[in-house]
């Protein structure tokens, strides 16, 4: 058991439910970055940080940086968000196009970068 599985199994019911959908989505996203734990919350790594994901009492939490937030701000207006974060409710199902949407600007963005 790695320290991500460790986190996750910390919760129960809706909790990690909504994690492993998190954890499952990003993998299928990223297949060849690595998880692991940054900032007490499961991240994926694929030459720097690409996001972080992490629960809440009644939400779960998104960072994929301050830029694809910038960037994809009118599509998140139904959703409370800050400038490097976004709040998914528990009992809504996760928007995926706009995490995978937000995802791969991030990799791009990296890419670009490097």
């Amino acid at each position: 058991m790695n320290a991500v599985d460790e986190y996750i199994n910390q919760f129960e019911g809706e909790h990690k439910a909504k994690l492993m959908e998190m954890r499952m989505l990003l993998r299928a996203l990223m297949p060849d970055a690595e998880e692991c734990i940054s900032y007490q919350m499961p991240a994926f790594r694929l030459h720097q940080m690409v996001c972080y994901y992490a629960a809440f009492k009644s939400h779960l939490g998104f960072y994929p940086t301050s830029k694809p937030i910038e960037r994809f701000k009118d599509l998140l207006k139904s959703y409370k968000h800050s400038k490097g974060a976004v709040q998914f409710s528990l009992k809504n199902p996760l928007p995926e196009a706009l995490i995978s949407e937000m995802v791969q600007f991030r990799l791009n963005d990296i890419k670009n970068k490097r």
